[in-house]
């Protein structure tokens, strides 16, 4: 049994950003997603997906605001 220190995952902030962008569309290439999975911080991705949900839910609401005011 070998005792491996756990590895360190240097994925960047921006690959990370298209990552959940990649997936809010529902396209992503199993090749992206295994690299993903290995150079990425969950922690980021909660993140990251929870800031783009609330710009995309507050871009429908100003959307609606819009057309409703004309």
């Amino acid at each position: 049994m070998s005792t491996r220190p756990p590895a360190q995952r240097k994925g960047s902030i921006w690959r990370t950003i298209q990552a959940v962008s990649w997936s809010f569309v529902g396209l992503r290439a199993r090749g992206d997603y295994e690299k993903d999975v290995e150079q990425l911080n969950p922690v980021h991705i909660v993140i990251v997906g929870l800031v783009g949900v609330l710009v995309f839910v507050g871009s429908l609401i100003l959307l609606a605001t819009w057309v409703v005011g004309k």
